[in-house]
């Protein structure tokens, strides 16, 4: 299994960050295994485009809320990972409290 769950939504409140916001936080390593996706769908497309990332973020959003990762954004980042072979993902994790 690539991820530890597959999501339909954020279960977590709002926490208020932008694109300016999620830059503040500093990129980490992530295991695949231990997040939940906030997604389930793919859409082909984008996995497949190598310049997928040419006007966003480098790297994927998740969201620590109540002792869970969830990724937010990043979902097609994180399969093109599982993809290579990698068990990990450069990923700006945002700890959002209860």
């Amino acid at each position: 299994m690539i991820f530890k769950r597959v999501g339909d939504g954020r279960p977590y409140p709002d926490h208020g960050l932008d694109a300016r916001g999620w830059a503040q936080v500093a990129p980490r390593q992530v295991r695949l295994d231990e997040l939940i996706t906030t997604k389930d769908t793919l859409h082909l497309v984008s996995l497949l485009d190598e310049d997928g990332t040419f006007y966003g973020d480098l790297f994927a959003h998740v969201v620590y809320w109540r002792r869970e990762l969830y990724l937010e954004d990043g979902l097609h980042r994180a399969l093109r990972a599982a993809l290579q072979q990698r068990n990990v993902l450069h990923a700006r994790v945002h700890v959002l409290e209860d």
